[in-house]
């Protein structure tokens, strides 16, 4: 188990100093080439869930100290064992013992045996006093809901009605739901494909199907074969809200990895031009295409630029901007302490570039979708309003009962993440 430990407090550092956990991770798990295959699991189960209640451990830790300490390397380890005692299965003697191992095997600068000592007092008065901590931090907002104090307070502010479910959602394990390439299969009998194989899963709504049970994406029957794809199911509206046509002239405005665009060509024979600014992003986009044996034209292009342009109006666009994704934290349990109160206008003036730049794109009578992964409300319906407003020949479409009424709460335009879904927003803008 310390390997598993060491793995994970390497990766927690990185994230805390600003780097992205699907980058730190990786790194993290380079320095220890002979940890098995066990090993880098639960060590990528720490991690995550050592961020996912970062604000709770870290609160625990702050009474428990007296001085901050010298090495952040070994602030981090005592964080990981920490959740281990607060949320895993693992043995509470064994987690110490192994956390004091894990500390013992630091290389320099950090003096082994005062390193070890302080380990040892730290998670064993965490074990003695952990009920009288509780009852201090009981008014922590931050150490109840493990999020930073300005994101719980700008949804407060913005759902009065949900914002300790989306809080508490947030930070459960996501479904793996998977979206069936009907082209090739129907649901039903998808559904008994699984069922013959022993993996249990539920259809809830249009292609998308739910496992019981997460498994190994080489081991989904039918996924090589493009027969289906991982995709959250308030991902899988976007496709159908977008009302393609066959022999419509699409575009897929920031494309990468390639989830929408594969799904638009599985309902619609239609013209597809799936641009992405990051050209290494957009190789993703082709292997995904490629696997699904779909086609596309694929662009290097800024969606808010418009030197990529030919000068052909599109029928149809798929505006899936940038954005601080607050709305699929549960998979990304990083962005909780990655992101800052300001990158919410950050992206909002992105999105503001991005979305008239788009417009001037789209035929007359044709459809916009506008989409985030967020759930703030500067970067959704406020981004549309304001576009709205100096747009004259753009209204916003009441979003069509199907394929929204299973499984989905949502409130103008805003899904409400759940277990079933993360949190997307949705505008469909028609050109008068």
């Amino acid at each position: 188990m310390y390997i598993s430990q060491q793995i994970a407090a390497n990766a927690v550092n990185q994230v805390l100093s600003g780097r992205n956990l699907t980058l730190a991770l990786p790194k993290a798990l380079a320095l220890f080439p002979n940890a098995t295959p066990q090993q880098r699991g639960a060590a990528a189960d720490l991690s995550y869930g050592t961020l996912r209640f970062y604000g709770e451990t870290n609160a625990y830790l702050t009474l428990l100290l007296e001085k901050p300490l010298p090495d952040d390397r070994i602030y981090t380890l005592l964080l990981v064992a920490i959740f281990q005692l607060l949320h895993d299965k693992a043995d509470a003697f064994t987690v110490v013992n192994q956390a004091v191992h894990a500390v013992s095997q630091l290389k320099k600068p950090t003096p082994k045996h005062w390193a070890k000592g302080l380990v040892n007092a730290i998670l064993r008065n965490f074990l003695r006093q952990k009920d009288q901590l509780a009852a201090k931090l009981a008014t922590s907002e931050v150490a109840t809901y493990s999020y930073p104090q300005w994101w719980i307070n700008k949804l407060k502010t913005q759902y009065p009605s949900h914002w300790q479910a989306m809080l508490t959602t947030g930070n459960q394990h996501p479904p793996m739901t998977l979206r069936v390439n009907t082209q090739k299969i129907s649901v039903e009998d998808y559904l008994q494909l699984l069922a013959r194989q022993d993996i249990e899963a539920s259809h809830i709504g249009g292609q998308a199907v739910v496992l019981a049970k997460p498994v190994a994406v080489e081991k989904v029957p039918g996924f090589g074969d493009g027969v289906v794809s991982v995709q959250d199911y308030g991902a899988q509206l976007a496709a159908h809200l977008l009302d393609v046509q066959p022999g419509m002239r699409v575009l897929d405005a920031c494309c990468a990895p390639g989830g929408k665009t594969g799904h638009i060509l599985e309902l619609a024979d239609v013209q597809l031009t799936a641009m992405d600014s990051d050209e290494e992003r957009l190789q993703r986009v082709q292997n995904n295409l490629s696997r699904l044996q779909l086609n596309a034209n694929l662009l290097v292009g800024d969606a808010s630029q418009t030197d990529w342009y030919g000068g052909q109006a599109f029928d149809r666009i798929l505006a899936d901007v940038p954005c601080t994704a607050s709305g699929i934290v549960r998979r990304h349990v990083d962005i909780k302490w990655l992101r800052r109160e300001a990158d919410v206008a950050s992206f909002a003036a992105q999105q503001a570039k991005i979305l008239p730049n788009l417009w001037q794109l789209l035929a007359k009578g044709g459809k916009l979708l506008y989409v985030t992964c967020s759930v703030f409300n500067e970067e959704n319906q406020a981004q549309v309003d304001q576009f709205l407003q100096h747009h004259p020949d753009a209204r916003q479409l009441t979003l069509p009962s199907q394929p929204l009424s299973q499984s989905i709460t949502q409130v103008h335009g805003q899904l409400i993440p759940s277990t079933a879904h993360d949190g997307f927003f949705y505008a469909l803008l028609q050109k008068n």
